[in-house]
């Protein structure tokens, strides 16, 4: 257990230091937030708690954009440089070297936070006005640890095919519109809301917005959060399993 604990701490330690350093990565989480943070001060007319809550969400969806975009990515870049297979035959389980690489990607996200605020504090004067800074606080990395379980758990089925980059990409821009970070769950249709809530990104989205506002209840949904998590780390553990026999069984793991 310690060993495996070891093997955790180091992989997120040299993922994160490696991501952080790349030009490609530092630029989705960082053109995310300037981006749709700018739509939103038109949207808004240029202030008040609203324009600083879709600040927050900015940083949200650029959370999301990293763990899709750069997980996909980290997956492929294993089967171009041939090591996907020694990974996978090395003597620690595999979820332990993928979970590190799911949960790196998305705590670089937090650049997407913190340039988002600071955008629209010094080009558009929003003051930073949290209702609730604790709440605020314990909701980041809640919400960065849910939605990195939830790449994780994507992750796991990536690793069976071989255009994995390409099926990350998909999963982008449905999740931001169900998961409420460019419109309201509430304009949803009804039969799509009950799905939205089976997303880390709602729920941490929710933990924000309440922690801001002072509104809703910003713990109840950094619990939500929380098991979440659990349920996406063991879905995921029992479908790396499955996907990593069925690559093995028709030899998906290289490129050639």
């Amino acid at each position: 257990m310690p060993r495996l604990f070891r093997v955790l701490g180091f992989g997120l330690r040299v993922h994160f230091t490696m991501l952080s350093r790349s030009p490609f990565d530092l630029w989705v989480v960082v053109a995310s937030p300037l981006i749709f943070a700018t739509l939103a001060h038109f949207l808004f007319g240029g202030g008040g708690p609203q324009m600083l809550v879709a600040a927050i969400a900015s940083g949200v969806m650029g959370i999301w954009s990293s763990t899709t975009a750069s997980g996909a990515g980290a997956l492929q870049a294993q089967r171009r440089l041939g090591v996907l297979e020694l990974l996978v035959a090395s003597p620690m389980p595999f979820w332990s070297v993928l979970l590190p690489i799911s949960i790196a990607i998305s705590a670089i996200g937090v650049y997407s936070l913190a340039i988002g605020l600071l955008y629209v504090r010094l080009f558009f004067g929003v003051p930073i006005e949290i209702h609730d800074w604790p709440a605020f606080v314990a909701a980041v990395p809640a919400t960065i640890a849910a939605i990195g379980a939830l790449g994780f758990l994507f992750a796991s089925a990536l690793v069976r095919f071989r255009s994995a980059s390409m099926v990350g990409n998909v999963f982008e821009w449905p999740v931001w519109m169900v998961c409420g970070l460019l419109i309201p769950v509430s304009v949803l249709p009804g039969w799509l809301q009950p799905v939205s809530r089976l997303f880390a990104p709602t729920w941490g989205m929710s933990a924000l917005r309440g922690a801001t506002l002072g509104s809703g209840h910003p713990w109840a949904d950094i619990g939500m959060c929380a098991v979440l998590a659990a349920a996406y780390l063991i879905a995921g553990a029992l479908c790396l399993r499955f996907f990593l026999h069925a690559a093995r069984a028709r030899a998906t793991l290289a490129l050639t």
